[in-house]
């Protein structure tokens, strides 16, 4: 399995390898610092899940969303972010986002 994690966070970055390879030991794990490294991973190499922060400087993580489904459409996407979930959870969701955490 492999697994693209963005966020401008490194700490958070780092979190999430840490859970995700307790429950996939195997994966192979890559973390990027924003939309525009997200981006260029993607069109690189094939991802089985990516998980973005929604709120990265430069590109926002929605903008990467949209321009991921016309690169990958089924290619899932978790959204996570500290902003309420009815703030921005539909708005991720109808631009093609698999979950909002």
């Amino acid at each position: 399995m492999r697994i693209l994690i963005a966020d401008d966070h490194t700490i958070v970055r780092r979190g999430l390898r840490q859970i995700l390879l307790e429950g996939f030991p195997t994966a192979t794990i890559e973390e990027v610092p924003d939309a525009e490294e997200m981006i260029k991973k993607i069109i690189q190499a094939e991802w089985d899940v990516v998980i973005s922060d929604l709120s990265m400087p430069g590109r926002s993580g929605l903008e990467a969303l949209t321009q991921i489904k016309q690169l990958h459409p089924k290619l899932p996407v978790l959204i996570l972010s500290i902003h309420p979930e009815e703030q921005y959870a539909l708005r991720v969701l109808k631009a093609g986002a698999s979950g909002y955490l």
